[in-house]
């Protein structure tokens, strides 16, 4: 439960009324119709509850309780659920969850929250309640947990990551670059490997980090580059351009080019996120040669976190359990980036900008910042959007990188041009709740094909954190 909003429930009316106070409660495990039902109603009144606009999971009601002692229980798709993560007892009516509102509105009322140790997950107006820390999980279980994850891995290689049929897109190094974003952007993909016919080998990737990279030379009235050499200059001449940019980009060379980051498909899957994650790339090509000198290469995949983490939940879907680490909620692990509490000093702390921001300013964040996507909120920090680096692409629809200057175009302006671009689910953010385990985050992750979950508040949808895809592997295989 989070902190409450207007008053939608009962009152008892006579000539004084006792005093009320609004609750928001919260069943944030799915279902196709949810309803509350309590002591409050003496157990005969079925209250229906609402999905939560943008966490279709996570359904919520607003009910106005009396000081005092309660006992509730959900009706969820025709069966009696309570929640295990909030304060419950046997009672009349099998296992119930229980919440106490003090009579004296400072007083501190012991309910437990799986929302801790900053935040609970049952607010109340003009009250509040006592928190207790999510109990922690032991070394032990943890190292249990990585140890089952990494033999999983270990025993199995890439070639399990091929699909019965698909495609998989090269680009060689001497078309434009011009034409290789629009490549990208009508194959919906945001990175390609590089294939040099001379050298007879895959040689690189472009990704859309290159295209930020260009369109940022573009806009320095310093540059050398002009939007003519943009239509006739070849990946290869940008890609050894890109040495003597790297050193001018915010003071860092971390744009060095650098050897293909490849895998063969009998690689196992733990060395194959290893690379991944060390390299800090999206991809890894696996890469087949029968020839022993590594000649004609075959281009047989692209290797994703998001594909390996598949693998992990396929194989432990019925034995989750034996994975301690994936009952614990994200906020009682280190997991991800968060939005600082007051007071508290945050390493890296969490882009975020204003929908009326200039594109400029998300694309410098993007690569000051090394990150991979900037969520949109409003003056409350309410998620809006996000924009990821793979959206740039949606410049190269009718040359309009070149109709456009990046400090005068908005952010808001900048994602209508990514309208038509695929989403997950129809939603371009997928969210999830601080509260949520890490079962649950895996899940989503895998079965939505994103690559981060925005971490946020229930109700008001203001932003607390964002976990990726990296995130979740580094954790899990101790990186």
């Amino acid at each position: 439960m989070f902190a409450s909003g207007p008053e939608t429930g009962h009152e008892n009316r006579g000539v004084s009324r006792p005093l009320l106070v609004p609750m928001r409660f919260i069943w944030p495990y799915g279902g196709s119709r949810v309803f509350l039902t309590g002591s409050f109603t003496r157990w005969s009144e079925h209250i229906p509850m609402s999905p939560i606009e943008g966490c279709p999971t996570v359904f919520q009601v607003i009910y106005s309780l009396s000081p005092g002692y309660h006992q509730f229980k959900f009706f969820v798709d025709g069966e009696w659920r309570h929640d295990e993560r909030q304060p419950f007892v046997n009672g009349n009516y099998g296992v119930v969850n229980t919440v106490y509102i003090a009579k004296d509105l400072d007083a501190v009322s012991p309910c437990l929250s799986p929302e801790a140790p900053s935040r609970s997950n049952m607010d109340l107006d003009d009250a509040s309640i006592h928190s207790e820390p999510v109990p922690t999980m032991s070394d032990a279980d943890l190292e249990v947990s990585r140890h089952r994850i990494a033999t999983f891995l270990s025993g199995h290689t890439a070639y399990e990551l091929l699909p019965d049929s698909g495609k998989v897109v090269a680009l060689d190094v001497n078309i434009a670059v011009k034409q290789a974003f629009h490549i990208l952007h009508e194959q919906g993909i945001p990175v390609a490997p590089l294939w040099d016919s001379l050298k007879g080998q895959f040689v690189g990737v472009l990704s859309a980090l290159d295209f930020i990279l260009i369109l940022r030379e573009l806009g320095n009235h310093g540059s050398n580059l002009t939007e003519e050499e943009l239509e006739t200059h070849t990946i290869s001449f940008w890609k050894e351009g890109k040495v003597h940019l790297s050193i001018q980009i915010d003071g860092n060379a971390r744009f060095y080019p650098r050897h293909l980051v490849h895998a063969g498909p009998y690689d196992s899957l733990k060395d194959v996120a290893l690379r991944i994650l060390k390299s800090k790339v999206a991809v890894v090509p696996i890469i087949h040669s029968s020839s022993p000198d590594g000649s004609l290469p075959q281009l047989l995949n692209l290797a994703t976190l998001s594909e390996i983490l598949k693998c992990i939940c396929r194989h432990f879907k019925h034995s989750s359990s034996s994975l301690p680490v994936l009952q614990q909620p994200i906020c009682s692990i280190p997991l991800g980036t968060w939005v600082p509490n007051i007071g508290e000093s945050n390493g890296r702390p969490l882009a975020m900008l204003r929908p009326n921001a200039s594109l400029g300013a998300a694309l410098s964040l993007l690569v000051q910042a090394n990150v991979s996507s900037i969520p949109i909120v409003d003056e409350n920090d309410s998620l809006l959007d996000i924009y990821s680096r793979s959206d740039i692409t949606a410049l190269a629809k009718d040359k309009a990188y070149a109709q456009i200057r990046l400090d005068e175009m908005s952010i808001h302006q900048a994602l209508q041009l990514c309208q038509d671009a695929t989403s997950f689910n129809g939603q371009r953010c997928q969210m999830c709740l601080r509260f949520d385990t890490l079962h649950k985050v895996m899940e989503q992750l895998a079965n939505t094909g994103a690559r981060r979950l925005v971490i946020v508040e229930a109700g008001s949808k203001r932003v607390e954190g964002i976990i990726s895809l990296s995130d979740v592997l580094k954790f899990l295989l101790g990186v």
